[in-house]
């Protein structure tokens, strides 16, 4: 950018726009929103847009993996033959590429070094930033007599070349110069920052003119559960990572706190890590990663082909319940999203006294009375009655609680369980009860993980359903998972699906992260159209967890693809656009397997 010293942040999209192709520009460097649209569609796993693979990165990796995984990561690449001398060269040249791009020419640069690891990429940062014609400025929080291994060799290769100046010094240097680097502390840090360090992002990081790039995460952040560790915390506009992504790069705050993410490939071995996906098999040595990012190739396998000579009853027989006369918008708008995904035929079960007001609505989708929990099991007599939806609007009561446990009784009907559905198990015994007959289900089918029915609260709803379940949002969705045995949707802009823990062997797949929900989808009733998704596809003969991230993911697309101004209504009319790209996909899939 001539005539500026950094970018502009104020946009979030500015890694979207990194990653289009010339074509997609305007003269300013932007896009217009139906072409960013049109670019962030064609990546396989949905990352565009949340951070950038390096172009040494073949495939964006879906893996997740927790500060100690990460560590151990580390410790196999060198024990598989890689120097980790190498490895610190390599992370301090991506974060000097990276920083390059977000300053001009001889522009001035403040790198912030620790007493660790990441002070030694820092140091090699700035010996490539200065041999391109930076001005640089070195501190390091620490006695650089104390520094140990690789990071004491950088720093001495460094010392080489410039100075590294007390870090009382840095305050000053921050405010004055075009681009800051943080490489005071990544993924290692236990505690909250303190003293100088503290001082300094409160006092001076505020008053800094323009950019600041973090290295692996910014220094006071949690890179496991995405939480600051204190008060204090740096808030980047860029972070580069290294291998793979964190938790905390994915999970709010830390996603916020992250900015834009750049994923870097300092070297380290795919022997590292057992690798999840296209039927490979596990190696006996590897980190074993039990988070993955939530993409698109799920939504694409869970998304049938029609056969020529196919059958309505053959896509599945959604069954919603409604609630009364003045609650029955929820269950029509989960109603019409099930059969707007796929599921054969949708019938909504009314109360008798909201009967016409549902008929007045309706047209594809049917309608039946259900008043009872005796009148639900009439209904599921029929087999066909495969998915089943409790909750949107139907009320918090006893009649609930009873409907739910008579669902539960039909071995061949997935369900979901949402809204009220949830908040009548609020009680302690009831919630008993409830996850006792989940387990029971599970028990009588086939093992962990197939009772089939999915949990889909948000935040206010899981904290009255499992109250005792604290920590980071991926613990409490996989501890809320495992207590009642059902696949659990803990919603937000982050949000996770768990799936129940298999006794014995480990199993990929057992959280999942999305990453594609823009602010659009905090409207009232977008909750209800992403339970019909996943009744949907439960319909249509997918297991719960495989419909749950599918469902999740096409409900984030399809707010995407609308944009501002969305309503609950609009959901579902984006749908035929979603599922002709992942249509697509498959055929691409195919092609490409010939």
């Amino acid at each position: 950018m001539v005539g500026t010293p950094c970018r502009n942040y104020g946009a979030r999209y500015t890694i979207w726009v990194s990653l289009a192709g010339p074509k997609y520009r305007h003269r300013d460097g932007k896009m217009d929103n139906a072409e960013l649209c049109a670019e962030r569609y064609i990546d396989p796993t949905a990352c565009k847009g949340l951070y950038e693979v390096s172009s040494l990165m073949k495939v964006p990796p879906l893996e997740v993996l927790t500060n100690e995984q990460m560590a151990e990561a580390d410790r196999l690449a060198v024990e598989l033959g890689v120097p980790s001398f190498n490895l610190m060269e390599n992370a301090g040249r991506a974060v000097a590429d990276e920083a390059e791009k977000m300053v001009d020419a001889g522009a001035s640069i403040v790198i912030l070094c620790g007493p660790g690891n990441n002070g030694g990429d820092g140091f090699v940062a700035a010996r490539h930033l200065k041999q391109r014609g930076y001005k640089l400025a070195v501190y390091l929080y620490g006695d650089i007599g104390k520094l140990r291994g690789d990071a004491a060799e950088m720093a001495q290769r460094w010392l080489a070349m410039g100075a590294v100046g007390a870090f009382d010094g840095a305050g000053q240097a921050v405010t004055s110069a075009d681009l800051t680097i943080d490489a005071v502390f990544g993924a290692g840090l236990a505690h909250p920052l303190e003293g100088a360090l503290a001082q300094l992002v409160k006092t001076k990081l505020p008053l800094r003119r323009c950019g600041l790039l973090a290295v692996d995460v910014p220094s006071g952040l949690n890179g496991t559960t995405g939480e600051p560790l204190g008060d204090h915390v740096f808030r980047a506009d860029c972070t580069v990572t290294f291998f793979r992504l964190k938790p905390g790069h994915v999970i709010y705050p830390g996603r916020a706190l992250c900015g834009e993410v750049i994923l870097a490939d300092i070297g380290i071995p795919e022997g590292a890590i057992c690798r999840l996906r296209g039927g490979e098999p596990i190696p006996q040595r590897g980190v074993k990663s039990d988070i993955e990012l939530n993409g698109v190739w799920r939504a694409t396998n869970a998304i049938r082909n029609r056969r020529a000579q196919a059958h309505k009853y053959d896509y599945g027989h959604a069954l919603i319940l409604s609630g009364p006369p003045a609650a029955t918008g929820a269950a029509r708008l989960a109603a019409r999203a099930a059969l707007r995904i796929g599921a054969g035929l949708v019938t909504v079960g009314s109360p008798s006294e909201a009967l016409q007001v549902n008929a007045a609505h309706l047209t594809a989708i049917m309608l039946t009375p259900c008043d009872t929990a005796e009148h639900l099991e009439e209904l599921l007599g029929d087999k066909r009655k495969n998915a089943i939806l409790i909750g949107p609007g139907f009320g918090v009561s006893e009649k609930t609680r009873a409907m739910v446990f008579k669902a539960l009784a039909a071995p061949n009907a997935g369900l979901v369980l949402d809204a009220d559905a949830l908040t009548s198990f609020v009680d302690a015994k009831d919630r008993h009860e409830l996850f006792a007959a989940i387990k029971q289900r599970e028990d009588d089918m086939i093992g962990p993980g197939s009772s089939q029915v999915v949990l889909t609260p948000h935040e206010g709803e899981f904290s009255r359903l499992f109250p005792d379940i604290e920590g980071s949002k991926i613990q409490r969705a996989r501890e809320a998972a495992k207590l009642s045995s059902a696949v659990v949707v803990l919603k937000g802009a982050d949000t996770v699906i768990a799936l129940p823990p298999p006794s014995g062997e480990w199993v990929p797949g057992v959280v999942q992260i999305n990453t594609n929900a823009p602010p659009w989808l905090a409207t009232a009733g977008s909750g209800d159209a992403l339970a019909g998704f996943i009744t949907g596809l439960l319909a249509q003969g997918q297991n719960a967890h495989s419909a749950a991230c599918a469902a999740v993911w096409i409900h984030g697309e399809c707010a995407n693809r609308f944009g501002p101004g969305l309503i609950a209504e609009d959901l579902s009319e984006i749908v035929p656009e979603v599922l002709r790209h992942l249509h697509a996909k498959q055929r691409e899939q195919r092609e490409v397997e010939r």
